[in-house]
């Protein structure tokens, strides 16, 4: 019997990923090209909702657009440097963003209206909201002998009483750039990832360092991590992607890649990995799409094996983000393109895990 249930679900296994090739070559699945930066993607994020997503890039105006179709909204005009992450409150009222100018700042998501500046005197990164968005989670880079560090700063959710309060700061962890920092379960710690190769876990109101586990021979360039914090997806440009328990740290899979990663990211609702990368941007006008390895490329999570890819972009894939409802998909690339992706039916209809 066991015997019989493996070879069911392999023929359905493989009749997936031969459909989901099938719909490359024949360009069923459509994606709305939406061209609202004139340099390089570095961060997308959809809202609680899905139904709508902002996009980062290196001309320092986040943009806001329609999920389902693709329309822009408008943009968020205020910095002076590079966007590299932001984070939207679960009520889709505020937008928080950090830039290389070296300020974090608070929107209105829908009016795009400023509503404080967080100034520091070095570059500003991975930035996100804690549950109940009463704590901001930020990274600031190395910059003029000051450490890269991990940084808690207040959130008021009254405009007035919004100060410039920092709750906790850890400066002396990390030997190199730190890449992205999350949350933890109920806000008790957070877990950074780092150019060095190591992700670590702190507690969030001490700052003490919990664990930390070398996992790549190069610099993770994202971590994710799945909408019930039991895992975590890690992207490196040692060509590896790994899955994680996101308490122990203990390696649950690792997906073998054949090219250089800078993004990964775990449906939330089927058993699969996109991951996305790419040859060195510095080299990409010497090199043709399909071998500079542009394509998003999807693995079965627990079987490990790739059934499929997507193509369109003509530069290093910098990051792709699955809606919360699991039915499409957004990419950002080096060539300042946003790519939202929805699902053909078959991609739901055919059942193998």
């Amino acid at each position: 019997r066991r015997r019989g249930c493996r070879c069911a679900w392999w023929r359905q296994y493989q009749g997936l990923k031969r459909r989901f090739i099938t719909h490359q070559r024949e360009d069923r699945m459509r994606p709305l090209l939406l061209k609202g930066h004139t340099r390089p993607l570095t961060f997308i994020k959809y809202n609680l909702d899905g139904d709508v997503l902002v996009s980062c890039a290196k001309d320092h105006r986040p943009t806001l657009w329609y999920a389902d179709s693709g329309e822009r909204i408008g943009t968020y005009k205020g910095h002076n440097g590079a966007t590299w992450s932001c984070d939207i409150t679960r009520d889709s009222t505020r937008l928080v963003t950090a830039s290389a100018d070296s300020t974090v700042k608070l929107w209105n998501l829908a009016t795009g209206e400023c509503i404080y500046t967080y100034e520091f005197d070095i570059p500003c990164r991975s930035v996100s909201f804690s549950l109940g968005e009463e704590y901001i989670l930020l990274t600031t880079d190395a910059f003029m002998g000051v450490p890269p560090a991990v940084r808690i700063l207040k959130h008021s959710k009254d405009t007035e009483e919004q100060t410039h309060e920092e709750v906790l700061l850890v400066n002396d962890a990390h030997p190199g750039r730190i890449t992205r920092a999350m949350w933890g379960r109920l806000n008790k710690t957070f877990v950074t990832s780092c150019e060095d190769g190591l992700v670590r876990k702190f507690d969030a109101s001490t700052g003490k360092l919990l664990n930390s586990v070398k996992l790549h021979d190069k610099s993770i360039q994202m971590m994710d991590m799945d909408r019930d914090q039991n895992t975590i997806i890690t992207a490196s440009q040692d060509k590896t992607s790994k899955l994680l328990d996101a308490d122990t740290f203990e390696v649950l899979k690792t997906y073998q890649c054949d090219r250089p990663l800078n993004t990964a990211t775990i449906s939330p609702i089927k058993d699969h990995i996109a991951l996305g990368g790419g040859q060195d941007a510095a080299s990409v006008t010497t090199t043709a799409g399909q071998a500079g390895k542009f394509e998003v490329v999807f693995y079965h999570k627990l079987f490990m094996e790739m059934f499929g890819t997507v193509r369109g972009h003509f530069g290093p894939l910098n990051f792709v983000a699955f809606s919360p409802n699991g039915k499409s998909f957004t990419t950002g690339g080096e060539d300042g393109y946003v790519r939202i992706h929805h699902f053909d039916s078959d991609y739901f209809e055919q059942e193998f895990a």
